[in-house]
């Protein structure tokens, strides 16, 4: 898996955390290459299955994406969560002054709307320059991309909060 350089600088510096849970759950080798600029994954002669490889490698793609060490292990333990990016380009053609204002949508006034979208849809979200991930399960995925979406258009965020609270409300009563 390669890496660029301003995701390697956390990659290095948190290594022994990555290395350690990676082998703790999973019993994968994770090697960090510096001259290639690399994670290699490797299966060990414990490893219980094939699937193993898959998650560690999910494990170490949503930590280089921006995600707490916490929440890319959540990958390891659980089964039904993923990962899903997008660009706010593919939601709506922005420049200049335009896209700086609907980035400040997406964040809040001190990181409140996107802590509401994530506390509401119980889903993880990393804002990273025009690039969006979001980490959870597939239907709540589905939640949050809506929501961030429509702060993207430029739905105010009172707006988008009304809705989250009948749409999670409807989420509660399904589970």
């Amino acid at each position: 898996m390669r890496t660029s350089f301003s995701h390697m600088s956390t990659v290095v510096n948190s290594n022994f955390a990555v290395n350690s849970k990676g082998i703790q759950h999973m019993t994968c080798l994770i090697v960090f290459c510096l001259q290639a600029r690399k994670v290699e994954l490797k299966t060990r002669k414990d490893t219980p299955d094939a699937g193993a490889l898959q998650k560690c490698a999910d494990f170490v793609h949503a930590f280089i994406l921006g995600f707490d060490i916490q929440d890319a292990i959540a990958l390891l333990r659980l089964d039904d969560l993923y990962v899903e990016s997008f660009e706010i380009k593919d939601v709506k053609t922005l420049k200049g002054e335009h896209l700086s204002r609907a980035i400040g949508r997406l964040s809040g006034k001190a990181g409140k709307t996107k802590f509401a979208i994530e506390n509401s849809t119980r889903t993880r979200v990393v804002i990273a320059d025009t690039r969006i991930h979001i980490l959870g399960s597939f239907a709540n995925i589905r939640v949050a991309r809506d929501a961030l979406c429509s702060l993207i258009l430029g739905s105010p965020a009172g707006k988008v909060y009304s809705k989250l609270r009948t749409v999670s409300s409807r989420l509660a009563e399904k589970f």
